[in-house]
């Protein structure tokens, strides 16, 4: 890092922390496809073509289950660089490719079959379905296309999270059946030691990456932090902020930018969590989350009892200034998503900072109070936009941004809001012609 005449610190890297993890998971994905190819091509064909085609999509399925493994494993190194919610856009995306690939592997498989006993396809069928290496691998298939069907965006929308959730652990079932079913399909997973030894550790390696990030590291870190609220803040009439505190929080890896699962028992059912951004920069003693009642979980935030225990996850994200590339900051915020542009304010420590701040009154600003504070002492400028967009308030159009912003080209563009509000804003920011490694914006969630 190097220091600017403003004294902003601002990464210099022949690499980008972002584009060197993409690297890292496409070297992932082409190495172990060029590897699947080459020992499908050692195996020898099939009984006949179709069957050896059936082998060809069965074997890239089983690399495309792998792989949303690893999408979903929560693996820091990953998150901080490319964020939770791109990582999960491209597991949905894998995801609609594995649910064709293997209804297209099922079907050959029986196509190939039925032509090898010159029987028909529903009689072929049934007969696979008697033998248990094709029932175990059928019951994988029918698992993974249901879970495709209820993650379908008109489907997901009409049902809760736990619901979904809920659903979507049927997964795990369905890669314990595939495992076995490989297992016993002796002319892919064992019809050579190299064949063997790559599916062995290509499975180990990827549930062993899923059990860390998503089991061992956060039981992990609360039992070392037993994290506890310490006080519970109303904000507004709507909002609350919750501080919690815990043992040893100065080794804690957060960054202001970053949010957390939380979990609060008897709050809600312990299954139940909500993603809540750390609305204060971490200081190694306590962390804030300040939300606004938009749903049961939020809403009863403000009943939770001082002392109660907190299971944290986390932190999470790539909104940070890991990725800053500009002495000049832009942080644009919408509502209830000025929590983590509030967090990367105050860990600004000086320079050419401007927020803009996107409410309908200011009433709904929440933390006005200390954004203004915060910004006033590191001398930058605060832009409260009110109004409503229907009503002819349109201050993210490019002529208005750059009236506001002059120089937005030349910034970090930070940005949280409604989606609504993200996407017009980075539509604007493309039509400003402002490089993409300066803009950085996330979606987080957990569906």
């Amino acid at each position: 890092m190097e220091a600017t005449g403003s004294q902003v610190w601002v990464r210099r890297r022949a690499v980008p922390p972002v584009v060197a993890a993409r690297w890292a998971l496409w070297t992932f994905v082409i190495v172990n496809v060029v590897t699947v190819e080459l020992l499908f091509l050692d195996a020898g064909t099939g009984k006949n073509g179709v069957l050896t085609v059936a082998k060809f999509f069965g074997l890239h399925a089983a690399v495309l289950m792998l792989f949303q493994l690893l999408l979903v494993a929560r693996l820091p190194w990953l998150d901080r660089r490319i964020g939770m919610d791109r990582l999960t856009v491209w597991h949905r995306w894998v995801g609609v490719t594995l649910v064709w690939t293997l209804l297209t592997h099922a079907v050959l498989v029986v196509l190939g079959y039925a032509r090898l006993d010159d029987a028909s396809m529903t009689k072929t069928f049934f007969a696979l379905a008697g033998v248990p290496a094709s029932l175990l691998g059928m019951g994988a298939a029918a698992i993974v296309v249901v879970t495709g069907a209820v993650s379908a965006r008109y489907v997901r929308r009409r049902l809760r999270y736990e619901t979904w959730h809920g659903l979507h652990l049927l997964l795990y079932v369905a890669l314990g059946l595939a495992f076995v079913h490989q297992l016993q399909e002796t002319t892919t997973f064992a019809s050579s030691a190299a064949a063997k030894t790559y599916w062995w550790a290509l499975w180990l390696f990827s549930f062993g990456a899923l059990v860390t990030g998503r089991i061992i590291l956060p039981v992990w870190r609360n039992a070392y932090h037993r994290f506890h609220v310490t006080a519970v803040v109303p904000e507004s009439d709507d909002v609350v902020s919750v501080h919690v505190t815990g043992r040893h929080l100065d080794r804690l890896p957060a960054r202001a930018g970053q949010f957390c699962v939380w979990r609060f028992p008897g709050h809600r059912h312990w299954w139940s969590a909500n993603p809540f951004s750390l609305s204060a920069a971490p200081d190694g003693r306590t962390l804030r989350l300040t939300a606004k009642a938009v749903g049961s979980g939020s809403a009863g935030l403000r009943h939770i009892p001082i002392g109660s225990r907190a299971y944290v996850e986390g932190p999470y994200g790539a909104f940070t200034s890991l990725h800053r590339t500009r002495p000049g900051a832009l942080l644009i915020a919408g509502g209830v998503g000025i929590t983590p542009v509030r967090a990367l304010l105050e860990e600004e420590r000086a320079g050419d900072v401007v927020v803009l701040y996107r409410v309908r009154s200011e009433h709904d600003a929440v933390l006005a109070d200390e954004v203004r504070s915060l910004v006033a002492d590191r001398g930058g400028r605060l832009h409260l936009l009110t109004g409503r967009t229907g009503e002819g308030s349109r201050p993210f159009e490019p002529d208005s941004l750059r009236a506001l912003v002059p120089d937005v080209a030349e910034r970090d563009v930070y940005v949280c809001g409604p989606p609504a509000m993200t996407s017009a804003v980075l539509g604007t920011l493309r039509r400003l012609k402002v490089p993409r490694r300066q803009v950085h914006a996330e979606r987080f969630g957990l569906a």
